[in-house]
Protein backbone atom coordinates (compact mmCIF):
# COMPACT_ATOMS: atom_id res chain seq x y z
CA UNK A 1 0.00 0.00 0.00
CA UNK A 2 1.28 3.30 -1.25
CA UNK A 3 1.34 6.92 0.94
CA UNK A 4 -1.83 7.62 -1.30
CA UNK A 5 -3.47 4.16 -0.83
CA UNK A 6 -2.92 4.54 2.92
CA UNK A 7 -3.67 8.14 3.23
CA UNK A 8 -7.49 7.50 1.77
CA UNK A 9 -7.72 4.40 4.10
CA UNK A 10 -6.94 6.64 6.93
CA UNK A 11 -9.70 8.95 5.93
CA UNK A 12 -11.99 6.29 5.70
CA UNK A 13 -10.88 4.27 8.85
CA UNK A 14 -11.96 7.94 10.12
CA UNK A 15 -15.29 8.09 8.35
CA UNK A 16 -16.00 4.82 9.61
CA UNK A 17 -15.06 4.73 13.30
CA UNK A 18 -15.60 7.77 15.66
CA UNK A 19 -12.62 8.10 17.39
CA UNK A 20 -9.53 6.20 16.66
CA UNK A 21 -5.62 5.93 17.97
CA UNK A 22 -2.53 6.69 16.19
CA UNK A 23 -1.60 3.59 17.93
CA UNK A 24 -4.92 1.37 16.14
CA UNK A 25 -4.01 3.32 12.88
CA UNK A 26 0.08 2.20 12.78
CA UNK A 27 -1.09 -1.66 13.47
CA UNK A 28 -3.75 -1.79 11.23
CA UNK A 29 -1.78 -0.36 8.16
CA UNK A 30 1.71 -2.26 9.67
CA UNK A 31 3.59 1.14 9.30
CA UNK A 32 4.96 3.09 12.21
CA UNK A 33 3.07 5.87 14.77
CA UNK A 34 5.51 8.27 12.91
CA UNK A 35 3.86 7.91 9.82
CA UNK A 36 0.68 8.22 10.92
CA UNK A 37 1.05 11.66 12.77
CA UNK A 38 2.86 12.70 8.91
CA UNK A 39 -0.42 11.32 7.25
CA UNK A 40 -2.80 13.19 9.49
CA UNK A 41 -0.97 16.31 8.83
CA UNK A 42 -0.85 15.81 5.25
CA UNK A 43 -4.31 15.73 5.02
CA UNK A 44 -5.11 18.05 7.26
CA UNK A 45 -3.30 20.41 5.29
CA UNK A 46 -5.35 18.60 2.32
CA UNK A 47 -8.67 20.36 3.73
CA UNK A 48 -9.66 17.12 5.60
CA UNK A 49 -11.21 18.45 9.03
CA UNK A 50 -9.37 16.01 11.28
CA UNK A 51 -10.09 16.67 14.92
CA UNK A 52 -7.09 15.62 17.24
CA UNK A 53 -7.95 14.65 21.03
CA UNK A 54 -4.39 14.49 22.64
CA UNK A 55 -4.80 10.79 24.83
CA UNK A 56 -7.72 10.15 23.03
CA UNK A 57 -7.40 9.35 19.72
CA UNK A 58 -8.28 11.08 15.88
CA UNK A 59 -12.00 11.53 14.43
CA UNK A 60 -13.56 13.51 11.52
CA UNK A 61 -15.69 16.52 12.01
CA UNK A 62 -19.27 15.61 11.97
CA UNK A 63 -20.93 15.98 8.67
CA UNK A 64 -17.98 15.27 6.62
CA UNK A 65 -18.45 12.53 4.06
CA UNK A 66 -15.92 11.40 1.18
CA UNK A 67 -17.40 11.55 -1.94
CA UNK A 68 -18.35 7.89 -3.79
CA UNK A 69 -14.75 6.01 -3.78
CA UNK A 70 -14.29 3.75 -6.77
CA UNK A 71 -13.09 0.10 -6.61
CA UNK A 72 -10.90 -2.64 -8.24
CA UNK A 73 -12.17 -5.81 -9.58
CA UNK A 74 -11.47 -8.00 -6.79
CA UNK A 75 -13.56 -5.33 -4.37
CA UNK A 76 -16.04 -5.74 -6.53
CA UNK A 77 -16.44 -9.36 -6.90
CA UNK A 78 -15.39 -9.38 -2.94
CA UNK A 79 -18.94 -7.10 -2.42
CA UNK A 80 -21.19 -8.91 -5.42
CA UNK A 81 -20.31 -12.12 -4.00
CA UNK A 82 -21.22 -11.12 -0.41
CA UNK A 83 -24.25 -10.00 -1.16
CA UNK A 84 -25.37 -12.93 -3.16
CA UNK A 85 -24.39 -14.92 0.32
CA UNK A 86 -27.24 -12.34 2.30
CA UNK A 87 -29.28 -13.41 -0.42
CA UNK A 88 -29.20 -16.63 -0.56
CA UNK A 89 -28.92 -17.39 3.31
CA UNK A 90 -30.45 -14.38 4.83
CA UNK A 91 -33.89 -13.67 5.25
CA UNK A 92 -35.99 -12.44 2.36
CA UNK A 93 -36.15 -9.05 3.63
CA UNK A 94 -32.27 -8.53 3.56
CA UNK A 95 -32.57 -10.45 -0.15
CA UNK A 96 -34.58 -8.20 -1.57
CA UNK A 97 -32.04 -5.33 -0.04
CA UNK A 98 -28.85 -7.53 -1.56
CA UNK A 99 -30.13 -7.77 -4.97
CA UNK A 100 -30.47 -4.46 -4.96
CA UNK A 101 -27.03 -3.24 -3.73
CA UNK A 102 -25.74 -5.72 -6.57
CA UNK A 103 -27.66 -3.64 -8.73
CA UNK A 104 -26.47 -0.75 -7.53
CA UNK A 105 -22.63 -1.54 -6.99
CA UNK A 106 -22.97 -2.66 -10.88
CA UNK A 107 -24.31 0.51 -12.33
CA UNK A 108 -21.56 2.69 -10.87
CA UNK A 109 -18.40 0.20 -12.19
CA UNK A 110 -16.55 1.42 -15.12
CA UNK A 111 -17.22 -0.92 -18.16
CA UNK A 112 -13.60 -2.07 -17.65
CA UNK A 113 -14.02 -3.11 -13.73
CA UNK A 114 -17.87 -4.39 -14.68
CA UNK A 115 -16.19 -6.58 -17.28
CA UNK A 116 -13.32 -7.88 -15.77
CA UNK A 117 -15.65 -8.58 -12.23
CA UNK A 118 -17.81 -10.45 -14.51
CA UNK A 119 -15.12 -12.77 -16.06
CA UNK A 120 -14.29 -13.65 -12.50
CA UNK A 121 -17.59 -14.28 -11.43
CA UNK A 122 -17.92 -16.11 -14.38
CA UNK A 123 -15.95 -18.89 -12.23
CA UNK A 124 -17.39 -18.98 -9.15
CA UNK A 125 -21.16 -19.58 -7.53
CA UNK A 126 -22.82 -19.62 -4.32
CA UNK A 127 -25.07 -22.70 -4.05
CA UNK A 128 -27.31 -22.78 -1.02
CA UNK A 129 -26.63 -26.33 0.43
CA UNK A 130 -30.34 -26.90 1.72
CA UNK A 131 -33.39 -27.85 0.52
CA UNK A 132 -36.73 -25.23 -0.61
CA UNK A 133 -38.42 -26.45 2.41
CA UNK A 134 -36.15 -26.08 4.92
CA UNK A 135 -34.63 -23.06 3.73
CA UNK A 136 -38.60 -21.51 3.60
CA UNK A 137 -38.80 -22.38 7.25
CA UNK A 138 -35.46 -21.01 8.39
CA UNK A 139 -35.78 -18.01 6.33
CA UNK A 140 -39.38 -17.11 8.14
CA UNK A 141 -37.71 -17.64 11.50
CA UNK A 142 -34.44 -16.00 10.41
CA UNK A 143 -36.48 -12.94 10.15
CA UNK A 144 -39.13 -13.22 12.90
CA UNK A 145 -35.72 -13.60 15.32
CA UNK A 146 -33.94 -10.77 14.20
CA UNK A 147 -36.46 -8.61 14.73
CA UNK A 148 -37.34 -9.94 18.26
CA UNK A 149 -33.15 -9.13 18.75
CA UNK A 150 -33.56 -5.74 17.18
CA UNK A 151 -36.89 -4.72 19.56
CA UNK A 152 -35.56 -6.81 22.36
CA UNK A 153 -38.69 -8.95 22.99
CA UNK A 154 -38.45 -12.87 24.03
CA UNK A 155 -39.23 -15.85 21.36
CA UNK A 156 -41.77 -18.63 22.25
CA UNK A 157 -41.20 -21.98 20.44
CA UNK A 158 -41.42 -25.83 20.43
CA UNK A 159 -37.41 -27.13 20.32
CA UNK A 160 -36.48 -30.69 18.96
CA UNK A 161 -33.62 -31.39 20.85
CA UNK A 162 -31.14 -34.09 19.11
CA UNK A 163 -31.27 -36.55 22.33
CA UNK A 164 -33.90 -37.28 24.66
CA UNK A 165 -34.04 -35.60 27.84
CA UNK A 166 -34.05 -37.35 31.13
CA UNK A 167 -37.96 -37.67 30.37
CA UNK A 168 -37.11 -39.30 27.39
CA UNK A 169 -38.82 -36.49 25.40
CA UNK A 170 -36.62 -34.69 22.23
CA UNK A 171 -39.25 -31.93 22.07
CA UNK A 172 -40.06 -29.35 24.61
CA UNK A 173 -41.50 -25.64 24.77
CA UNK A 174 -38.65 -22.73 25.42
CA UNK A 175 -39.27 -19.56 25.81
CA UNK A 176 -35.63 -17.55 25.21
CA UNK A 177 -34.19 -13.59 25.39
CA UNK A 178 -32.47 -13.68 22.29
CA UNK A 179 -29.03 -12.36 22.02
CA UNK A 180 -27.63 -13.10 18.55
CA UNK A 181 -27.67 -15.33 15.38
CA UNK A 182 -25.02 -16.84 13.87
CA UNK A 183 -23.81 -19.38 11.07
CA UNK A 184 -21.88 -22.37 11.93
CA UNK A 185 -21.46 -25.37 9.47
CA UNK A 186 -24.04 -24.11 7.09
CA UNK A 187 -26.85 -23.94 10.27
CA UNK A 188 -28.10 -21.08 11.98
CA UNK A 189 -28.30 -21.45 15.06
CA UNK A 190 -29.58 -18.93 18.32
CA UNK A 191 -28.15 -17.73 21.14
CA UNK A 192 -30.18 -16.44 23.88
CA UNK A 193 -31.15 -17.01 27.58
CA UNK A 194 -33.35 -19.56 28.08
CA UNK A 195 -35.93 -19.29 30.86
CA UNK A 196 -36.17 -23.34 31.68
CA UNK A 197 -32.37 -23.32 31.70
CA UNK A 198 -31.91 -19.97 33.06
CA UNK A 199 -28.89 -19.96 31.49
CA UNK A 200 -27.23 -19.20 27.63
CA UNK A 201 -27.93 -21.90 25.04
CA UNK A 202 -27.86 -22.65 21.28
CA UNK A 203 -30.56 -23.31 19.22
CA UNK A 204 -31.00 -24.85 15.49
CA UNK A 205 -33.57 -22.86 13.75
CA UNK A 206 -34.21 -26.28 11.94
CA UNK A 207 -35.31 -27.55 14.66
CA UNK A 208 -37.83 -24.48 15.98
CA UNK A 209 -41.70 -24.89 15.19
CA UNK A 210 -44.68 -22.72 15.84
CA UNK A 211 -42.29 -19.63 16.41
CA UNK A 212 -44.02 -16.73 18.12
CA UNK A 213 -43.08 -13.16 19.20
CA UNK A 214 -43.87 -12.28 22.90
CA UNK A 215 -44.82 -8.68 24.50
CA UNK A 216 -42.20 -10.16 27.16
CA UNK A 217 -39.39 -8.01 27.01
CA UNK A 218 -35.48 -7.97 28.01
CA UNK A 219 -32.37 -6.35 28.49
CA UNK A 220 -29.17 -7.64 26.88
CA UNK A 221 -26.41 -8.10 29.62
CA UNK A 222 -24.09 -5.10 28.90
CA UNK A 223 -21.21 -7.56 29.41
CA UNK A 224 -21.92 -9.47 26.43
CA UNK A 225 -20.59 -9.33 22.86
CA UNK A 226 -21.55 -12.00 20.31
CA UNK A 227 -18.19 -11.30 18.75
CA UNK A 228 -16.26 -12.08 21.58
CA UNK A 229 -18.94 -14.86 23.11
CA UNK A 230 -17.16 -18.58 23.13
CA UNK A 231 -19.69 -21.62 24.32
CA UNK A 232 -18.40 -23.46 27.26
CA UNK A 233 -16.97 -26.77 26.26
CA UNK A 234 -18.75 -29.67 28.14
CA UNK A 235 -17.44 -32.55 25.64
CA UNK A 236 -16.21 -34.71 28.64
CA UNK A 237 -16.46 -38.00 27.00
CA UNK A 238 -14.30 -39.60 24.81
CA UNK A 239 -14.48 -42.18 22.31
CA UNK A 240 -11.52 -44.12 20.62
CA UNK A 241 -11.99 -45.39 17.26
CA UNK A 242 -9.70 -47.43 15.46
CA UNK A 243 -9.92 -46.99 11.40
CA UNK A 244 -8.51 -48.49 8.19
CA UNK A 245 -6.15 -45.72 6.26
CA UNK A 246 -8.68 -46.05 3.81
CA UNK A 247 -11.48 -44.01 5.70
CA UNK A 248 -9.29 -41.48 7.65
CA UNK A 249 -9.90 -38.55 5.48
CA UNK A 250 -13.35 -39.15 5.31
CA UNK A 251 -13.16 -39.45 9.38
CA UNK A 252 -11.39 -35.75 9.28
CA UNK A 253 -13.66 -34.54 7.42
CA UNK A 254 -17.13 -35.82 8.68
CA UNK A 255 -16.21 -35.85 12.44
CA UNK A 256 -13.52 -32.69 12.46
CA UNK A 257 -15.31 -31.13 15.49
CA UNK A 258 -15.22 -33.93 17.56
CA UNK A 259 -11.84 -35.14 17.14
CA UNK A 260 -9.10 -34.29 20.12
CA UNK A 261 -6.37 -36.85 19.47
CA UNK A 262 -5.04 -38.89 16.40
CA UNK A 263 -2.21 -41.78 16.74
CA UNK A 264 -1.25 -43.83 13.21
CA UNK A 265 -0.19 -47.57 13.73
CA UNK A 266 1.52 -49.82 11.24
CA UNK A 267 -1.77 -49.84 8.84
CA UNK A 268 -4.56 -48.51 10.92
CA UNK A 269 -5.22 -44.97 12.75
CA UNK A 270 -6.77 -44.22 15.93
CA UNK A 271 -9.16 -41.58 16.78
CA UNK A 272 -9.44 -39.89 20.45
CA UNK A 273 -13.10 -38.05 19.44
CA UNK A 274 -14.16 -36.17 22.23
CA UNK A 275 -18.33 -36.09 22.88
CA UNK A 276 -21.29 -35.10 24.96
CA UNK A 277 -23.06 -38.17 24.27
CA UNK A 278 -21.22 -41.13 22.22
CA UNK A 279 -24.61 -41.38 21.29
CA UNK A 280 -24.29 -37.96 19.19
CA UNK A 281 -21.56 -39.85 16.59
CA UNK A 282 -23.22 -43.48 16.51
CA UNK A 283 -24.77 -42.65 12.90
CA UNK A 284 -21.48 -41.58 11.67
CA UNK A 285 -20.11 -44.17 12.77
CA UNK A 286 -22.20 -46.77 11.34
CA UNK A 287 -21.85 -45.15 7.94
CA UNK A 288 -18.49 -46.48 8.02
CA UNK A 289 -18.95 -49.77 8.72
CA UNK A 290 -16.39 -52.38 9.06
CA UNK A 291 -13.82 -50.20 8.25
CA UNK A 292 -13.55 -48.95 11.89
CA UNK A 293 -13.89 -50.65 15.76
CA UNK A 294 -15.09 -48.87 18.30
CA UNK A 295 -12.52 -49.85 21.17
CA UNK A 296 -13.43 -47.17 24.00
CA UNK A 297 -16.02 -46.92 25.96
CA UNK A 298 -17.72 -50.36 26.46
CA UNK A 299 -21.11 -49.36 26.29
CA UNK A 300 -21.07 -47.61 22.87
CA UNK A 301 -19.47 -50.95 21.80
CA UNK A 302 -22.59 -52.77 23.08
CA UNK A 303 -24.89 -50.01 21.23
CA UNK A 304 -23.02 -50.30 18.16
CA UNK A 305 -23.61 -54.13 18.34
CA UNK A 306 -26.92 -54.17 19.40
CA UNK A 307 -27.81 -51.84 16.03
CA UNK A 308 -26.16 -54.38 14.06
CA UNK A 309 -27.92 -56.75 15.33
CA UNK A 310 -31.29 -55.38 14.52
CA UNK A 311 -30.31 -54.21 11.06
CA UNK A 312 -29.34 -57.96 10.64
CA UNK A 313 -32.74 -59.17 11.46
CA UNK A 314 -33.95 -57.07 8.28
CA UNK A 315 -31.55 -59.06 6.10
Amino acid sequence: MNKTERQLAITLELQRTKLIRAEDLASQFETSVRTIYRDIQALSEAGVPIIGAPGHGYSLMEGYFLPPVSFTAEEAVSLLMGAKFVEQRWDAAYGIEAKSAQRKIEAILPEAIREATSRVQETMRVLHPMGPDTTLLVRTYLSDIRNAILEQRKICFMYLKKMPGADGKRSSQRVVAPYGLTLIRENWVLLGRCDLRQDIRHFRLSRMTELSVLEERFLLPPDFDLNQYQPPDDRNEHVLVRAKSDVADQIREVLHFYIDHVQEEEQNIVFDFRVRNPEEIVHHLLGLGGDIEVMEPQSLRIRIREIANDILKHY
